[in-house]
């Protein structure tokens, strides 16, 4: 038999101590991977996750940064990548001329 719940959506700020405890029964590792994208109205959304109890199912509005990258973000990204290269070379060009070095002052 299926049971009639109260169906509520509340803002994680807004969980009161028992639910936060529920929360922490459900997802004793955390939440972050059990969140799902909810569509609103105007081609917006909200992430969730879902607790139920005896007598309401709930979502859970819950805060979820979004990385997002621009061009210029992946300019900076390759041209510090480019210094990177070119420092690795100068690196190895640095540690083959004391291998040299130490086979110069090294006797058999």
């Amino acid at each position: 038999m299926q049971t009639n719940r109260k169906k509520l959506i509340i803002n994680y700020a807004n969980v009161s101590p028992e639910l936060m405890e529920a929360i922490r029964k459900k997802y004793p590792l955390g939440w972050i991977n059990h969140t799902i994208k909810i569509p609103q109205a105007g081609g917006t959304f909200f992430f969730a996750i879902t607790l139920d109890t005896e007598e309401v199912s709930y979502l859970i509005k819950v805060p979820v940064k979004i990385d997002t990258k621009s061009d210029k973000d992946e300019d900076f990204f390759d041209s510090a990548l480019d210094l990177k290269e070119t420092d690795d070379k100068d690196d190895d060009d640095e540690d083959k001329e004391k291998e040299k070095n130490v086979d110069k002052d090294t006797e058999y």
